[in-house]
């Protein structure tokens, strides 16, 4: 008979000092002679966090544990912390998109190349009409020496034009087979490069993977949708600007969210934050976080000063939904929040 699972705490209520380490929280650098004494104290903190809550401490539970209880310490440790962690920070996926990007950057080289030998082409094409129109005026004077010294160059020219349609081909199979390899990785990417930020692919399969694990640990994860507003959207007098609007949306939600939050964009201009750990009044804590930063972002248009805002929809990842319906239930949020002028964001239970 399998033992009866011992209730865990919820970790959005865990205190900012705990007993054994009160100090960690509003330690001074001049109370310790080794800086690292700060950051050893706080993870020993964490790993008794993760021990009352009966979790393992796993590496991937450890850091989500280890970004959550930084909230609440004080600004100093957790610069002290986050300027450690900057120096080590070399992860699986930013290697992965270091690789996409080049890869990428093969296929736009390929294609210049093609492009190129395609002018090159269309260049020798017109040097052969140009020299059968100067053949024809030659006929017509009666210059035979001349017209000879013609025919043999247009015989070299008729050549080396079999040659160069032979190469461009080659180069045009080639470039087919190359652009058939990229796009396979396409479909494997986990990032999107115009925002700088990870793409719907990536966050559906996080979605997924956090079902999983909420099944196995029995904690509480989230999901919002953000969108820029629709009334800047449906602007289509200046491309340029909203562009940058929606750029600015992204890094401001890298700059909110957590090392162990997937930022996302999910299409269209929408994003997403998979808030993993986090339970509902949490996650309407950070919404309304994001609201105020959003508000707060001055962003100028020539002499013009644009008021950004934002509908944010918050909804739980729940184990009795599918990941497409715990999406939907975020759009729908999201939809709601946009329909009420009076608020930001809204959320929507499981359905």
């Amino acid at each position: 008979m399998s033992k009866p699972l011992r209730k865990r705490r919820d970790i959005t209520n865990i205190p900012s000092e705990s007993p054994s380490t009160s100090s960690v929280g509003n330690v001074s650098s001049s109370n310790f002679n080794d800086p690292s004494s700060d950051v050893e104290l706080y993870a020993k903190e964490v790993l008794n966090a993760l021990l009352k809550d009966s979790l393992p401490p796993t590496p991937n539970n450890f850091s989500l544990y280890f970004d959550r209880i930084l909230e609440d310490k004080s600004e100093t440790l957790r610069k002290q912390i986050k300027s450690i962690l900057q120096l080590e920070e070399n992860s699986n996926d930013e290697t992965t998109i270091e690789l996409e990007n080049t890869l990428k950057q093969g296929f736009v080289s390929v294609k210049n190349i093609l492009t190129v030998s395609a002018g090159l082409y269309k260049n020798m094409a017109l040097m052969s009409k140009i020299l059968v129109k100067r053949k024809d005026e030659l006929q017509n004077k009666e210059t035979s020496n001349v017209l000879s010294v013609v025919n043999a160059l247009e015989t070299d020219l008729t050549k080396l034009d079999d040659i160069l349609k032979k190469q461009i081909d080659n180069l045009k199979t080639l470039y087919e087979q190359t652009a058939t390899i990229v796009k396979n990785v396409e479909n494997e990417t986990i990032f999107d490069n115009k925002y700088g930020i990870y793409n719907k692919r990536y966050l559906l399969s996080k979605i997924t993977q956090e079902i999983q694990l909420i099944k196995e640990f029995k904690h509480h994860s989230s999901l919002i949708m953000i969108e820029l507003s629709r009334e800047l959207i449906q602007d289509k007098s200046n491309e340029r600007a909203l562009s940058l609007m929606t750029r600015t949306i992204a890094r401001l939600l890298l700059k909110t969210s957590r090392r162990s939050d997937i930022v996302a964009h999910y299409g269209n201009g929408v994003f997403c934050m998979l808030l993993k750990h986090t339970d509902t009044e949490s996650s309407i804590k950070a919404a309304q976080r994001l609201v105020e930063l959003v508000h707060n972002s001055n962003f100028f248009l020539a002499d013009k000063e644009i008021e950004l805002s934002v509908s944010i929809g918050v909804t739980p990842v729940s184990i009795t939904l599918t990941t497409e319906e715990i999406v939907v239930n975020a759009l729908k949020a999201m939809e709601k929040a946009y329909k009420n002028p009076d608020i930001s964001y809204a959320l929507i239970s499981n359905e």
